[in-house]
C-alpha cells in the first residue's frame, strides 16, 4: 500500500458499507453478496463498481495497487458522504495525527490485510485521543437514548387518503425511459416528504411538499414499486413496469448511463450474442476487468406466474483472455416483488454459488450446488420448473437442484442474463400448459 493512512480510512469506510448493506460479516460473503452490493451501489450512486473491483477492496482477490479515486469516491458516497475527501474529514482518525499513524501502521497490502484488525496497529492513545474517544462515546450514548425514546413514542397516524401519487412514462417501452412522478403531499405539515423509486426505501429522495412533480430516468428495464413517504411512513405505492420493447443488450461498465448495443449487432434470428469483436468495437474489451454484459427482456407476460411454468434456454460463455478464472453466469427470472436467480459456472468453481427463488436462498457453503457446474465454452441447456411451492432446476438435462419456496406466488415479467465478458443465449421460451411464449 502506497499510503498506510489511506489503508486505515479504506477499511473504516468498508466497515460502514458492510453495516449499511446488512448482510453480515464480509468474511462469509459469496459472489452473490458482492453482486448484490454492486447493484445497490449503482442504484444509490449511479456508479457501477464490478464484483471484481469490490472483491479486491475486501481482499478477496489479490491486488497490489491503491484503488482508483473514482472507486473511493463511490464507496464513500454509498456510505453516506459527499465523496472520499468528505469521508476522511469526518472519520474518527484526527487529521493532525495522520503522520504519526502512517509511521506505525503495518506495511501490508490492501488485498491481504484484515480490515477488522487494522485499527489494532494504531499507536497508543494519547491523552487528547482519549478525550476525543470519550466525546464520541458520549455522543453515541445520547444518540442511542434519543433513538430509544423515539422508538417508544407512538407513530403519528397519517390519513393516506389525503395524499395522491401516480406516474407517467415518457415512452411506452424501451430504455432509457424518463418517468414523471405526480404527487400531492400538502397534508404532510412539518414532516419531510420522500419518493422512493424502488423497493429500497433507504434510497428515498426528499421532494418539496409544495410541489407536485418529480422526474427520474430508468436505464435498465424492470419492475419497480414506487412509494410516496411522509417521514418514515409509506402512504402511497404503485407498480411501475419499465418494459424493454424486445431484447436489450447493454454493458454496465459505464455509469450512470450504460452502453447499449444496437439490435442488429447482437441479435441474429434466435441467437443473441455479444462477442469479443463487438466489445472491442465499443472499447469495452481491452480493460483490466471483464465487461458486465446484460441481456434483458421485460414485458407484460399475461397470466404467467412463478408457481406454474416451465422455462427453457441455452447459454454460452466462451473463455477469453480477459475472463476471470471462475466466470459466473446468472440467469434471472424477474417477477413482481420477487426474483429467481440461477447461477452457472465452471465445474471447478461451484464452491461459491448462491441460488435464490421466491423467498428462499441457498448457498453452496451449506448445500450441494455442484449440479450448476458446467462447460460454458459450449451451449448449456438450462430448464427451470415452478409447480406450487417447488422449484426444480435442470442443467445439461440433469436435475441440479430442487427447493421449497415459502414466498407467495406472483407474476413473471421478464428475464435478465448476466455475463462478465462475451456471452450468448438462444432457444429461450416459457411454457405454461399448452401456451408457449418464445422470446
Amino acid at each position: 500500500m502506497e499510503n498506510n493512512t489511506d489503508n486505515y480510512y479504506i477499511r473504516l469506510c468498508l466497515q460502514q458499507v458492510e453495516t449499511k448493506l446488512k448482510r453480515g460479516c464480509s468474511g462469509e460473503w459469496t459472489t452473490y453478496d458482492f453482486d448484490k452490493l454492486s447493484v445497490e451501489i449503482q442504484e444509490a450512486t449511479g456508479v457501477s463498481l464490478s464484483v471484481t473491483t469490490l472483491k479486491r477492496l475486501w481482499g478477496k482477490l489479490s491486488y497490489q495497487h491503491m484503488p482508483a479515486m473514482t472507486t473511493l469516491n463511490t464507496i464513500a458516497r454509498f456510505a453516506g458522504y459527499e465523496d472520499w475527501r468528505d469521508f476522511k474529514q469526518q472519520a474518527d482518525l484526527p487529521v493532525e495525527e495522520n503522520a504519526s499513524a502512517e509511521n506505525h501502521l503495518p506495511k501490508e497490502d490492501l488485498s491481504t490485510t484484515d480490515h477488522h484488525s487494522i485499527s489494532g496497529h494504531l499507536p497508543q492513545q494519547n491523552k487528547k485521543r482519549r478525550w476525543y474517544a470519550w466525546w464520541v462515546l458520549l455522543l453515541l450514548l445520547i444518540a442511542g437514548a434519543v433513538w430509544w425514546w423515539r422508538g417508544r413514542q407512538p407513530m403519528k397516524k397519517i390519513n393516506a387518503t389525503a395524499y395522491q401519487f401516480s406516474s407517467n412514462k415518457m415512452v411506452s417501452e424501451g430504455v432509457p425511459n424518463s418517468v414523471v412522478f405526480n404527487y400531492d403531499a400538502a397534508a404532510a405539515g412539518d414532516d419531510t416528504v420522500f419518493i422512493a423509486q424502488t423497493w429500497d426505501v433507504s434510497r428515498k429522495v426528499a421532494v418539496p411538499k409544495d410541489k407536485h412533480q418529480y422526474s427520474a430516468i430508468y436505464y435498465i428495464p424492470g419492475y419497480f414499486k414506487a412509494k410516496l413517504m411522509v417521514g418514515e411512513q409509506i402512504v402511497k405505492t404503485h407498480d411501475l413496469l419499465i418494459t424493454s420493447g424486445g431484447w436489450v443488450a447493454l454493458c454496465e461498465k459505464t455509469s450512470p448511463v450504460p452502453v447499449y448495443f444496437k439490435k442488429d449487432e447482437f441479435q441474429r434470428d434466435s441467437v443473441l450474442s455479444v462477442d469479443v469483436p463487438l466489445l472491442q468495437q465499443y472499447y469495452l474489451y481491452d480493460q483490466p476487468e471483464p465487461a458486465p454484459v446484460r441481456f434483458v427482456n421485460v414485458q407484460d407476460m399475461g397470466p404467467l406466474r412463478n408457481d406454474h411454468f416451465v422455462f427453457e434456454t441455452m447459454v454460452k460463455n466462451p473463455k477469453n483472455d480477459k475472463s476471470a478464472a471462475c466466470q459466473l453466469v446468472q440467469v434471472l427470472l424477474l417477477c413482481k416483488d420477487d426474483v429467481i436467480v440461477v447461477p452457472l459456472c465452471p465445474k471447478g468453481c461451484v464452491g461459491d454459488l448462491q441460488l435464490y427463488g421466491r423467498g428462499s436462498s441457498v448457498s453452496s457453503k451449506a448445500a450441494d450446488l455442484s449440479g450448476f457446474g458446467c462447460d460454458l465454452d459450449n451451449w448449456v441447456p438450462l430448464k427451470v420448473e415452478g409447480k406450487g411451492r417447488r422449484l426444480r432446476f435442470w442443467v445439461d438435462e440433469k436435475l441440479a437442484y430442487e427447493m421449497d419456496c415459502p414466498g407467495a406466488a406472483t407474476d413473471i415479467i421478464g428475464l435478465q442474463y448476466r455475463f462478465f465478458g462475451p456471452g450468448a443465449i438462444k432457444n429461450t421460451r416459457f411454457i405454461q400448459d399448452d401456451r408457449v411464449l418464445a422470446l
